[in-house]
């Protein structure tokens, strides 16, 4: 047994906690993003010449989907990419396309499909690759995959293109980290003009890897903290991203934390009721000029309000008066919302593994029981009506 660690902790102690793959995954992210960067603008003037057809056409719309986690890289990603592109934008989640095909998917609508799947094995997924092809008279697939061997990595459709991530991004572990994280860098630099991400990918990698090594011990009190309902706050792309950081803790804990996520502007439409004196409450904060100023507005409110247990507002430009309430992301101040993607969420991810370290969950499989599983199961799909 040698003496590595990941994320402080001993392989050994990992082992025997069953929470090694988790760890390992989380941690690995910084390198496993440099190498998507490496895959995708190797490839990139082959995927432009794929989806250019689709993403220059006014007329024409791009549906990024997946299911869970995979779902909610779309969320992230689209306000950003229907601003940037000429197809309209949307993110459309496969269980949403499965069950109600015609709200979605217009037959004279020239559609661009980006199916994310770490697996690439989930039912909803084929099956919306099927509606789509069905439904759509002029339809292209870009499928973005953690395995080879997923039964999406081989859709027999006649316009398909796949970007096949490195295997290590196929995650062990129960919960999705460095597949979510890589596909969701993949797509962007994929479908943004060539050489775009090249100057910004050393902070996203720089700041993501002290994220990971320098905020351990702050949120490893944050998780002994025991806090029984977690909601977390993001305004623009970053509300897809509170969707994830919940999903995340749910799963690492089995559940056993509530969670609740929305926009700092929508919280006090009623969700603000979800707060108890147990309740942590993190906020993603924008780097824009504007937004920034409603994220502040509203923790300085959930401050004076004194209902919470704790406030924390996870950062790149920290105030001085809320400097021990802050979880700062270092390098960033300058950047893009969009490139605080990656150090935010590592900073959701750390603290649902602590957690359910804490609470004496297996990271890697904190669901023993099988009530869910890796990959979904249990879906019965049905014929589109005659």
């Amino acid at each position: 047994m040698t003496n590595t660690e990941h994320l402080g902790i001993t392989e050994a102690e990992l082992i025997a906690s069953g929470a090694i793959w988790t760890a390992r995954e989380i941690e690995q992210q910084p390198r496993m993003l440099k190498q998507t960067h490496e895959l995708v603008a190797a490839l990139h003037t082959r995927l432009q010449a794929f989806a250019g057809p689709i993403t220059g056409n006014p007329a024409a719309r791009v549906i990024l989907t997946g299911a869970g986690t995979s779902a909610y890289i779309g969320q992230c990603l689209a306000p950003l990419l229907d601003r940037k592109l000429a197809a309209r934008v949307d993110a459309v989640p496969t269980t949403d396309i499965v069950c109600a095909p015609q709200l979605y998917l217009d037959p004279e609508q020239p559609l661009l499909l980006v199916s994310f799947g770490r697996s690439g094995n989930s039912p909803e997924s084929l099956a919306a690759v099927e509606l789509a092809e069905s439904l759509v008279r002029e339809v292209r697939h870009l499928v973005i995959t953690c395995n080879a061997g997923g039964a999406l990595n081989k859709v027999p459709v006649a316009h398909a293109q796949t970007l096949l991530l490195p295997e290590e991004t196929h995650d062990t572990s129960f919960a999705m980290t460095s597949s979510f994280s890589c596909m969701m860098y993949a797509a962007l630099a994929a479908l943004l003009p060539a050489a775009a991400m090249d100057t910004r990918i050393g902070g996203i990698v720089r700041a993501t890897e002290r994220v990971i090594h320098e905020t351990l011990p702050v949120l490893q009190a944050l998780a002994e903290g025991r806090h029984d309902r977690v909601v977390y706050l993001g305004s623009g792309l970053l509300q897809g991203l509170a969707r994830e950081a919940t999903l995340k803790l749910g799963e690492l804990t089995n559940g056993a934390v509530v969670t609740c996520f929305d926009s700092p502007l929508g919280f006090r439409h009623g969700p603000k009721t979800f707060v108890t004196d147990r309740t942590l409450v993190v906020v993603f904060v924008s780097n824009d000029v504007l937004t920034r100023r409603y994220d502040q507005d509203l923790l300085d409110e959930l401050r004076r309000d004194g209902c919470a247990a704790r406030v924390i507002e996870v950062t790149t430009q920290p105030r001085s008066d809320a400097i021990n309430d802050s979880i700062v992301v270092p390098g960033m101040a300058g950047a893009d919302d969009v490139d605080l993607l990656w150090p935010y969420i590592a900073v959701a991810q750390l603290y649902a593994f602590l957690t359910s370290r804490v609470m004496g969950v297996t990271p890697d499989n904190p669901n023993p029981a099988g009530i869910v599983n890796r990959v979904v199961q249990g879906v019965r799909l049905y014929a589109l009506p005659a």
